[in-house]
């Protein structure tokens, strides 16, 4: 594989900058649409709640539910595009899950929603080893920095915009035609991918449970698993329950709600460059703990208070918590050998959002209708808080 890679990449290099930026386009929508897919219900919770007549522990599990499906999905999507290459696993990904979405929004009951969004959970998760390897096989490498770049704003992009599409689809349509709406794009982009983009194919590698095994015997391993966790309840987590908090405990308008958690992602994203500049300047351990402890601190307040000073801390939380990526990722480069690296980041990511994006929902949702709200963030802002320690206890491959 790595041979085609990077033949690929040489061969891409002598092209035109418009062959190279045709599959950027198509990677990047079909990420955005994918990521938009897996967090679009929270700014929707507070109506698919009133509608289907659902307690707050339920609309929690379905991010449990989602994230199990994707974590389940990832840890074997080597397998997926070892026998169907990886430009049909991109295909696939971006269809099925638009399949899946679609129907999960004409589900009438809860059973049959919760099956939907845990398919929806194992086919987006298809998508991302192979956009990353199909992203640096037809683009030239002395542009790989910037593609990547591109390519990762659309996490960030899809935090901001996914409120603004719910409310601007809710002004003419109905929740589950939003699921359907949202689910037909992907799906046509899935297509268009398939019928419109020359990329060149060639196949994913299977995980090999022998290459897993020497990252079990180093702790720093496991603390990075327990940090990124930490980063995306910080991150994804938090926006996962949030507009429900601010509808039900604080009586907002949805609207209003998904108006204010639309503003607090705008400054997001430029983030990731000054996180990178820190690293840097000051070193991926102090950074870490310095964006974990005002993270926590943040993600805390927001359980503690209420009116301005309670949106303030809502508008500043976003803007740490997105901090917490650049210096996780090069820090987790730093673990083990070069041959286990790729390893961890396969196992890490998972994990991290069954446990941040989706465990954490749940224990919110929980917390939510027993009364208890305000707790769920008081201990999820803890739990980061306590976290802050963990950065200066790792050990790096370059220290050894």
């Amino acid at each position: 594989m790595e041979n085609k890679t990077l033949y690929n990449s040489d061969k891409h290099g002598s092209d035109t900058i418009q062959s190279q930026l045709m599959p950027l386009f198509f990677l990047t929508s079909i990420f955005f649409l994918n990521f938009t897919i897996r967090i679009i219900i929270a700014p929707l919770l507070p109506t698919i709640l009133t509608d289907m007549d659902l307690t707050s522990d339920q609309a929690g599990s379905f991010f449990l539910i989602s994230a199990s499906g994707y974590f389940i999905s990832l840890l074997c999507s080597g397998f997926v595009s070892s026998q169907i290459l990886h430009k049909k696993t991109i295909v696939f990904s971006a269809v099925a899950t638009g399949i899946a979405f679609l129907c999960t929004g004409l589900s009438q009951s809860l059973m049959s929603m919760r099956i939907g969004l845990f398919v929806v959970g194992m086919t987006s998760a298809l998508y991302l080893p192979s956009g990353i390897a199909m992203l640096t096989s037809s683009i030239s490498s002395r542009n790989w920095g910037k593609a990547i770049g591109i390519h990762e704003l659309a996490p960030n992009l899809s935090f901001l915009l996914a409120p603004i599409i719910c409310e601007g689809l809710l002004l003419w349509l109905s929740w589950r035609s939003v699921f359907v709406v949202i689910g037909g794009t992907s799906i046509l982009f899935g297509i268009c991918f398939f019928k419109f983009s020359s990329v060149k194919d060639f196949p994913g590698e299977p995980p090999m449970l022998k290459s897993f095994l020497p990252l079990v015997a180093t702790p720093s391993f496991w603390m990075m698993i327990i940090l990124f966790s930490l980063g995306v309840t910080g991150t994804l987590g938090v926006y996962s329950m949030l507009p429900l908090y601010l509808v039900n405990e604080h009586g907002m308008l949805q609207s209003q709600a998904n108006t204010l958690i639309t503003m607090s992602r705008i400054l997001t994203l430029p983030m990731a460059l000054l996180a990178g500049w820190l690293s840097d300047h000051f070193g991926l351990k102090p950074t870490l703990a310095f964006v974990l402890f005002f993270t926590g601190i943040l993600t805390l307040s927001i359980g503690v208070s209420t009116g301005r000073i309670m949106q303030v801390f809502i508008f500043c939380q976003p803007v740490f918590a997105m901090c917490f990526f650049p210096p996780a990722f090069a820090a987790l480069s730093h673990i083990g050998s070069k041959e286990t690296r790729n390893i961890a980041v396969s196992f890490t990511i998972p994990i991290a959002f069954l446990l941040g994006g989706g465990l954490v929902p749940n224990v919110i949702g929980i917390l939510g209708e027993k009364g208890f709200f305000p707790m769920g963030f008081i201990v999820a802002g803890g739990l980061i808080l306590s976290g802050a320690v963990i950065p200066f206890l790792l050990k790096f491959q370059k220290d050894n």
